[in-house]
């Protein structure tokens, strides 16, 4: 891996080059950005994946949506169709995407749109007969056509950005010095027990700007699997076969086992459609458990009581409240 790194790294330097430029002319003014009027917020990272951000999103959804009517926008990455969509519930992972699919379906009332034009999804949005009074944008963070009015930047405790590279040598989609446009950042994936020692440590890695706040948040695993209508007890499942099509499947890999279980594991890439072929292996399994992403795009080629999912939450693992704040008082400004 060290060796490949090296080979490419000529090309990480001119795809950095080539993406620092696009940056500066947005900051320059040469590029235009839309700016709104009312609160936009904007969820991402630096990285390809792997961060966090549907949890986020549902986070934020959960805060807002008692005083505010919330929309969200995504691209609905693989999605068969194009152009914008209004979702809902019966819609399927194909047509909009798993992770707006998983947005709708656990926030009904909330609107879940998905549009590749992020200008044109926000303006489709507000064109509503009732619109949103706030738009969280997924997965925009290097959309800059869109100018946010609050910018929240994930990045995993085990893959920082400082240590890592730009593509391809690295998972970085644009130079580090990205995060300076970032108003919060967000550590996600921590463990829920990390000292403040390795906090500060962690701040001064991130070098973060005066204009920052930096937060840190663990991933909680419910104690059972679900299917949507039944619950079964973790401690109750005995034997199972793990479907993983996610970025980065180790940390509940791990978790399963660190609770005494260890199942067989069908590993794919992120998003990952399944082929009719694929299919057929798992159906000739017993029992199934996935994400509840995986869950969105598999849900329809299995029974119910074949397929499980382990829901997963963000927790703040100190100043949970002042985030709090920080959002509700943007939000604020509607």
């Amino acid at each position: 891996m060290q060796i490949l790194r090296k080979l490419l790294f000529p090309f990480s330097i001119l795809y950095g080059i080539i993406v620092g430029l696009r940056n500066k002319f947005f900051d320059w003014g040469i590029l235009a950005s839309a700016s709104y009027d009312f609160p936009v917020i904007t969820v991402g990272n630096l990285s390809m994946g792997g961060t966090g951000k549907s949890p986020m999103i549902e986070y934020l959804i959960d805060l807002l949506k008692p005083n505010y009517q919330v929309g969200t926008l995504s691209r609905g990455y693989k999605r068969k169709t194009k152009g914008f969509l209004l979702l809902d519930v019966k819609n399927e992972a194909k047509e909009v995407g798993d992770e707006p699919l998983q947005f709708k379906r656990k926030f009904p009332e909330v609107l879940v749109a998905v549009d590749e034009d992020r200008q044109n999804g926000i303006k489709a949005l507000r064109s509503l007969e009732t619109p949103p009074e706030v738009i969280l944008l997924d997965d925009a963070y290097q959309h800059r056509k869109v100018k946010a009015g609050f910018s929240i930047l994930l990045t995993a405790y085990h893959e920082l950005y400082p240590k890592d590279m730009i593509l391809p040598a690295g998972n970085l989609r644009e130079p580090a010095f990205g995060a300076n446009r970032a108003d919060v950042v967000i550590v996600t994936k921590c463990p829920l027990t990390i000292s403040e020692e390795e906090k500060n440590k962690i701040s001064k890695s991130l070098a973060i700007k005066a204009h920052q706040k930096l937060f840190f948040t663990g991933i909680y695993y419910e104690d059972y699997f679900t299917n949507g209508v039944q619950q079964i007890p973790i401690q109750l499942m005995k034997e199972f076969n793990l479907v993983t099509g996610i970025a980065k499947p180790k940390p509940l890999v791990n978790h399963l086992k660190e609770n005494g279980l260890d199942a067989k594991h069908f590993s794919y890439p992120d998003h990952h459609l399944f082929t009719e072929k694929e299919l057929e292996t798992l159906r000739k399994e017993s029992l199934l458990v996935t994400t509840e992403k995986d869950f969105m795009r598999l849900k329809d080629y299995f029974p119910p009581e074949k397929l499980f999912y382990l829901p997963i939450k963000t927790v703040f693992l100190d100043a949970k409240e002042e985030f709090d704040q920080e959002i509700i008082r943007f939000a604020g400004k509607v």
